[in-house]
């Protein structure tokens, strides 16, 4: 009875209570007869006569109920047998009904219903072969973890991309795999950027070999277990091509400035010549305070930008923690989360100042209310980790890849010089930062810094 189709039979229509009545009545009215006939052969033996009806009629009504049920009973069988396929999954099967009464309809509707679930497993077919391969070919490393990725990187990864698998294992396959024992071979960078949560940027690698990342993470359940996506996405390449649009518009902005200020300037000492020629030296003094302006502010534009390309190396020192966020506090407003490391900072003061500086203000710019831009503090086995946070509005994932850029900058007056500097600082000692947007709104930016096991105890 199996058949690929829905289609009805045709022909005329008999119900399945019509075929079965008339069936009954056709094997009455020949029971009648034949108890009829036998009476009139043998008049006065009525037991006779019904023994022989039973006789001879019962197996005949067997037989003929029995044709006519079993090919329903088939059916039932057949329907079984599809709807076991069903739910293995096979939606190839479909059955065929010589009769037209209700039977059919039903055979009809399940052979329709099995039609539908075969273009839907296709189409769901072709669309995960399509979303596999753009996952597989994507440049970005995606790891499914079940369960929590704790700080010791516990959860089993369920599935990882071509990418992630170039980036971890060597092309090796990872499902299967505790996220920890991959993580033992990977960078320190992204093991610290995993157990710090939250999405951020971490840099691996040092000198020409530095790589940056940006980390992206998503919890959600599946199947009632807590699963992480975790998105490794690679930005050496894009933040070098950008560096250097950056770099060309930093020519053009430093072009236009001194173009600005040496047109006004030339304009000035050929009128103050003009005037001496003349022997109108009393407008003198107004030129020269005019002339001494323009410089000081060209001077004041340059040096902005000096500072960050001459960086000095840092002139490490022993620097008592609670003196250097003192002088902080006196320049701006901040409150410290938790209390000071125990052992000085060996460190550059004034350049560790003014990276920290930058960093409080641009926590105050972003939007933050005052009382809510934090300072933390803490040792954390060889490094000092400095934490500024702020509740403001945060950076979008487009302005945190490109946010440690020099001279990228957000505001229509920023130089773009802040962060930049406070990295080039925080590597000048050895150390690194990161940036990551906060749960609950705001942006938390970290600086690593080395402390050496000799540090001296306060």
């Amino acid at each position: 009875m199996s058949r690929a189709d829905g289609a009805r039979p045709k022909g005329v229509r008999f119900s399945l209570v019509t075929r079965l009545s008339a069936l009954v009545g056709t094997l009455l009215a020949l029971g009648i007869l034949t108890a009829l006939g036998l009476d009139y052969l043998f008049p006065g033996h009525p037991l006779l006569v019904a023994a022989i009806c039973l006789a001879g009629l019962l197996p005949v009504a067997i037989i003929t109920l029995r044709t006519q049920v079993q090919p329903i009973l088939s059916l039932f069988r057949a329907l079984e047998g599809t709807v076991d396929s069903y739910r293995d999954g096979d939606f190839s099967f479909g059955l065929y009904y010589p009769h037209n009464d209700e039977l059919s309809d039903l055979i009809a509707a399940h052979n329709r219903l099995g039609n539908v679930l075969r273009e839907q497993r296709l189409g769901l077919a072709q669309r995960e072969l399509l979303l596999d391969t753009m996952v597989q070919n994507t440049p970005v490393a995606m790891l499914l973890v079940a369960d929590t990725v704790s700080s010791a990187g516990s959860g089993a990864i369920v599935y990882a991309n071509l990418a992630a698998r170039r980036l971890l294992a060597h092309g090796r396959k990872l499902e299967g795999h505790a996220l920890g024992t991959v993580l033992e071979g990977a960078s320190p960078a992204l093991k610290e950027a995993l157990a710090r949560g939250g999405d951020g940027l971490f840099t691996a690698g040092e000198g020409e070999d530095e790589e940056v990342y940006h980390l992206a993470r998503n919890t959600f359940t599946l199947n009632g277990r807590r699963h992480e996506l975790l998105l490794l996405r690679h930005l050496t390449t894009e933040l070098r091509r950008q560096e250097v649009q950056t770099w060309k518009k930093v020519i053009r902005v430093i072009s236009h400035e001194l173009n600005n200020s040496l047109a006004p300037l030339a304009s000035l000492a050929h009128s103050g010549a003009e005037l001496v020629r003349r022997g109108q030296v009393e407008r003198l003094p107004q030129i020269l305070q005019t002339i001494g302006e323009r410089t000081r502010h060209l001077e004041s534009f340059i040096l902005g930008y000096a500072r960050f390309a001459k960086l000095p190396t840092p002139r490490l020192e022993a620097q008592r923690w609670d003196a250097l966020v003192a002088r902080l506090a006196s320049q701006v407003q901040f409150r410290i989360d938790g209390g000071l490391p125990l052992d000085a900072a060996w460190i550059d003061a004034a350049q560790v100042e003014q990276a920290l500086l930058n960093l409080l203000k641009n926590a105050h710019e972003s939007g933050s209310p005052p009382e809510d831009v934090e300072l933390q503090l803490r040792r954390v086995q060889d490094q000092i980790r400095i934490d500024v946070l702020d509740r403001g509005s945060g950076m979008s994932e487009a302005v945190l890849t490109q946010a440690l850029v020099p001279f990228y900058s957000t505001k229509r007056s920023g130089t773009g010089l802040g962060l930049a500097l406070a990295r080039e600082i925080a590597e000048a000692h050895g150390g690194r930062i990161t940036l990551a947007n906060r749960d609950g709104g705001g942006l938390a930016v970290t600086l690593f810094l080395p402390a050496p096991p000799g540090a001296v105890s306060t």
